[in-house]
């Protein structure tokens, strides 16, 4: 059976992508014109896809690069290592963001637990999260946050991966309370949402959420957002979160969890809050809630008897 190297596929990616900048990355392309011909085969390969490459066991990768194990160990000393296992824990410190919650979850899988067991363990670890962030609110700028959504012309929420719906629930949430709002999360892709930011100022806000693990396309509409003069409210999870430097105003919520990059379920509750104090801030507030509620009427199911 002939093995196609990820090299020679027709959907290998430049190297000097978005992965260029690592240091061990730009040692391989160095080196690699010095090289034999397997062993250049070897380093085109992780060069192509040094994700995969980062994740691959040394007896995986060699298979489908269709080189031997020993072609890949002389690889890596050429590069001044002792072998390829210690190549390969280099190449994956580049990527220990995006491996993180794989790893926390492979050791979670490791220890034996009941069904559940392992239920009350992730609420425990919601409700913790619920604390942690309930702890740190008092020292965050609420009240400015506030502030931003009221006094907006136009409100938009943003956010990709998970964080889309996220946006797409605040957005809802914000309908009663802001005259105009819209998501930017929707049919049409980054792209689309850049057509409406393009339109956007300085009266506007747009309220960008981004959790692990940060997804590009929100950094850079963003990004988009504030060249344009459009007030920034970010909701994320530490400061050293790519978010922040872009933000007039920053909330965060702590999101840890073993078996996934974020907890969605802090989040939500932080939206929630934000939502609260909206509806204390605003004038009108059941009126407004009021005509919501005649309006998607015809749309409900009414229960005699039961009241919410």
């Amino acid at each position: 059976m002939t093995v196609t190297s990820p090299a020679a596929r027709s959907d290998a990616p430049a190297w000097s992508g978005r992965f260029a900048s690592l240091p061990v990355l730009q040692q391989v392309a160095a080196g690699l014109p010095a090289m034999p011909a397997a062993m250049q085969r070897m380093g085109q390969a992780v060069l192509a896809h040094p994700f995969r490459a980062a994740t691959l066991n040394i007896d995986e990768f060699a298979n489908e690069v269709a080189v031997s194990i020993a072609t890949a160990n002389r690889f890596a000393r050429a590069l001044n290592f002792a072998g390829y296992p210690q190549f390969r824990a280099e190449l994956a410190r580049g990527f220990e963001a995006i491996l993180a919650p794989v790893e926390s979850l492979r050791s979670n899988l490791k220890q034996a637990t009941g069904t559940q067991q392992a239920m009350v363990a992730s609420l425990r670890e919601t409700l913790a999260n619920l604390e942690h962030t309930l702890q740190a609110l008092q020292h965050q700028p609420c009240e400015q946050a506030v502030s931003l959504i009221a006094e907006a012309d136009q409100v938009l929420t943003l956010g990709w991966g998970s964080s889309a719906y996220l946006a797409g629930v605040l957005q809802h949430e914000l309908e009663p309370l802001c005259s105009r709002v819209g998501s930017l999360a929707q049919a049409g892709g980054p792209s689309h949402a850049a057509r409406q930011l393009v339109k956007r100022g300085p009266r506007d806000l747009l309220i960008a959420l981004a959790f692990p693990r940060y997804v590009e396309d929100t950094i850079a509409l963003t990004r988009l957002a504030r060249e344009r003069g459009v007030k920034v409210l970010a909701l994320t999870d530490e400061p050293s979160s790519p978010l922040v430097p872009l933000a007039d105003v920053t909330l965060y919520a702590h999101v840890d969890r073993q078996v996934a990059p974020t907890s969605n379920a802090t989040v939500l509750a932080l939206l929630e809050a934000l939502v609260a104090a909206l509806a204390h801030r605003t004038d009108g507030a059941v009126q407004r809630a009021e005509e919501m509620a005649r309006g998607v009427l015809p749309w409900l199911q009414v229960e005699p008897g039961r009241v919410r």
